[in-house]
């Protein structure tokens, strides 16, 4: 298993003070008086979390979450819609003055009647907050449940001039649906019914056969903060982030004290994460005169200036089509460095090169590096292929920024010194369009780290200057490359030149076996040891070797998937039924229940039964996924679904990509690396009471790695979580949140106070269901960052 070393961000030794590290070290001592105290069976591994316990009797039986819970509403089941009861007007002021919006609901509890919630849709200049946190993973094997995805919606209309006026047509929406729930009797009704019978038992899962990532990155030590004060909870103080990134705040990335500290910035380290200690729980203020976003698909053409206002990028590339401004619009006519006449023509030129591509089909799921504004990965959904798309927070201005609000999967990274939070072996095609990454120099390090990523008999396909100019740096280049292929296996299988464009392209093929491997007369690029592991990423630093290529049948990555979209449907081959899923079955039949399951709740509840617009959804994100179920249900929709797998999560991202979705790790004590407004809907299934429980444990260290950077942890706080959920998510987006209902309880009480629009509320057996809207309402006191101010 791969060992990742992890540095501070700061270059210093320690961060702490010296009253914060007495003040820690008595908890570390008493904690880990308690860790030794306690009994543990010879063999195990105390790194490792104790699987917690549930509050509920049956913790130890086999999850039933897959069965049917029909029946009629019992008379203590609590429903909650804001569409049964009006509520007044809402006294919370925003920054510039605007008139509140009011909105209706029934409040959900146990033990009380309908509550009042004040919603503010006021126009301020404000924005979503981040969750930064640290870059140490714990090896926390928590709770286990399905996660999925859903969209947040973008209630408005496209033709807004104004945020104000975009505030009041989201309002007249509301007003109407109102209207319109208010002459039907049954509304209620049919909510809670077609809820009922989708509200998933709080079980106690195991992993089943699946480890964890931070199992799996396993430097990082096994630790955790000291329990949330009552305080903390229920003091929901909201401030403005003062920050010098404004509106486009991105807490991992804008770090500027950690980027000052930092040794060198000659691997890119300075476009790496570098997330504060104390993750922010201020949030981010909205662009002046912020919209509604426009609609996809139009927006993939264009989106209004003032969401993303913008324009060193247009200035620069404008003459390769990249993004032009056009009165209140930047429009995008779906060029890129190496395809100036349009995307689609260069993904045809790709597949007439080389037919084995076979986009849609054989070709499903694709990494694009550097991808600029990814008109690229815009245009591949017309050929059922979908693109995660990267590129780093650099002096090309907001082009991810600028993906995301048209609708496109993208993710601010880059490739510097660690390796890219992804499993091995997944991705169909790895794209690179000029995207000016030195494959060749270091031992071709970063050339290798895409080889881990590439399926077996996947392609490489190189689109840069020097495969098809002569000048002396291209030739160099190309030498280079040819060389480092060549000792790589990798097969030059295609060299094309497209005269439309005047650009060329160099295919190559990853092998399918390690027969090339073992005739090398030299072992440059070395082959990695057989205690590295290619799965293990978080925080684990690149290494120039490559990995065997599996040749055993029964083991991940021998095969290639089933074409698309047979594969979305069926369990990977190499899922065995000898292993337990997720849930407790067989692994195999866990994958199908966990479809079957979300088909019911996104067909019963999510479609028909929460009145959501899903015509104004597009990206989507699933904070916890397992099996990408929930994704795999909302397949027919016009969205994507970007499936995050947290780290003490069971590691199923493979399985993720495996049926043709994509996805991402990631720990929920951090920010993600995305913009702010990027989603318009986030869907949350028991990842708040995870969150819960990693801050309700005492700090767990093992006596050989007490150090004072193991004292100087980052916190993870629920209150920096819902910060960071304001802050991805657009006004008007939706959030819902499947959780116990302590936890349901806690959210909608923070959704309360960043006066959202409570839409429903469900609970039934200790498990409930929250939807809830984000409205444009902003705190009006700031609060000063200091590590995010240059």
């Amino acid at each position: 298993m791969a060992q990742g070393k992890y540095s501070r961000v700061d270059g210093k030794k320690s961060s702490c003070s010296t009253a914060t590290i007495v003040v820690l070290v008595g908890v570390c001592l008493v904690g880990v008086w308690m860790f030794m105290s306690s009994s543990v069976a010879p063999g195990q591994n105390p790194e490792l979390p104790v699987v917690r316990e549930s509050k509920q009797k049956d913790t130890n039986k086999i999850s039933s979450q897959f069965e049917d819970n029909s029946g009629d509403l019992s008379s203590d089941d609590s429903v909650k819609d804001t569409n049964s009861e009006e509520s007044g007007k809402n006294e919370a002021e925003t920054n510039t003055g605007d008139d509140s919006n009011s909105t209706e609901e029934t409040s959900n509890s146990e033990d009380t009647n309908s509550n009042e919630s004040e919603n503010s849709n006021g126009d301020s200049n404000g924005s979503e907050n981040s969750n930064g946190d640290s870059n140490e993973s714990e090896n926390s094997n928590g709770d286990s449940k399905e996660s999925d995805n859903s969209n947040s919606e973008s209630n408005g209309s496209e033709n807004l001039n104004e945020s104000e006026n975009s505030n009041s047509d989201a309002n007249e929406t509301d007003k109407k649906e109102e209207t319109k729930d208010s002459s039907s009797d049954n509304k209620t009704e049919d909510i809670s019914g077609a809820t009922q019978s989708e509200i998933l038992k709080e079980t106690n899962t195991q992993n089943g056969a699946f480890s964890t990532q931070a199992a799996e990155s396993a430097s990082e030590k096994a630790s955790q903060n000291p329990s949330i004060s009552k305080e903390d909870q229920d003091g929901y103080k909201w401030k403005i982030c003062n920050v010098t990134a404004g509106a486009d705040y991105i807490p991992c990335l804008d770090n500027l004290e950690a980027i000052r500290h930092l040794h060198g910035r000659s691997h890119y380290e300075h476009r790496e994460r570098h997330c504060p200690t104390d993750p922010p729980t201020c949030l981010v203020p909205l662009p002046v005169d912020y919209k509604i976003p426009i609609k996809w698909p139009k927006s993939r053409d264009q989106i209004w200036y003032s969401n993303v206002p913008h324009t060193k990028l247009a200035a620069v590339k404008g003459h390769q089509n990249w993004v032009k401004v056009s009165g209140e619009y930047l429009t995008f006519p779906g060029g890129g460095t190496q395809f100036k006449n349009g995307a689609l023509h260069y993904i045809d030129f790709i597949q007439n090169s080389l037919s084995d591509i076979a986009w849609g089909k054989r070709t499903r799921v694709i990494l694009d590096v550097g991808c600029g504004v990814a008109s690229f990965g815009g245009y591949l959904f017309e050929r059922d292929v979908i693109a995660m798309s990267f590129a780093p927070k650099d002096e090309h201005e907001a082009q991810v920024q600028f993906a995301l609000e048209r609708g496109i999967p993208a993710i601010s990274a880059v490739m510097g010194t660690q390796r890219l939070p992804f499993p091995s072996k997944i991705f169909d095609v790895v794209h690179c369009a000029r995207c000016r990454v030195p494959w060749h120099i270091e031992g071709g390090k970063l050339l290798l780290e895409l080889n881990r990523v590439l399926r077996p008999g996947g392609y490489f396909v190189w689109s840069a200057t020097p495969v098809y100019q002569n000048k002396t740096e291209d030739v160099e280049i190309w030498e280079a490359m040819s060389k480092l292929t060549k000792a790589m296996c990798w097969e030059l299988v295609v060299i094309n030149n497209d005269k439309l464009n005047e650009v060329g392209a160099a295919i190559y093929r990853k092998p399918t076996s390690n027969e090339c491997y073992e005739n090398r007369q030299q072992n440059d690029p070395p082959l990695c040891e057989n205690k590295d592991d290619p799965d293990a990423v978080w925080n684990v630093q690149l290494e120039a070797c490559m990995h065997k290529v599996p040749i055993d049948e029964s083991v991940r990555g021998s095969k290639w998937p089933e074409t698309w979209p047979q594969r979305l449907e069926s369990p990977p081959y190499w899922l065995k039924s000898s292993d337990v899923g997720v849930y407790g079955k067989p692994a195999p039949e866990d994958f199908t229940a966990d479809y079957e399951n979300w088909k019911r709740v996104v067909s019963k509840s999510y479609l028909n039964g929460l009145g959501i617009d899903w015509s104004s959804v597009r990206n989507v994100m699933d904070m916890r996924s397992i099996y990408g179920g929930f994704a795999a249900a909302m397949k027919d929709l016009k969205i994507w679904v970007m499936n995050v797998v947290p780290l003490d999560s069971p590691d199923t991202l493979p399985i993720i990509y495996e049926r043709g979705l994509f996805g991402i790790y990631h720990n929920w004590c951090e920010a993600f690396s995305t913009y702010p407004r990027s989603y318009d809907l986030l869907h949350a299934d028991h990842l708040f009471s995870d969150v819960k429980k990693r801050n309700s444990r005492y700090l767990r260290l093992l006596v050989r790695f007490i150090n004072i950077d193991d004292l100087c942890l980052h916190r993870c706080k629920l209150q920096s979580l819902m910060a960071e959920v304001d802050r991805i998510l657009r006004p008007g987006g939706k959030l819902i949140v499947r959780d116990n209902v302590e936890t349901i309880a806690d959210v909608e009480n923070m959704a309360k106070s960043l006066n959202w629009n409570i839409k429903m509320s469900y609970n039934k057996d200790n498990e409930g269901m929250l939807y809830v809207e984000k409205t444009f309402w902003r705190p009006t006191e700031s609060e000063t960052l200091s590590y995010a101010i240059e």
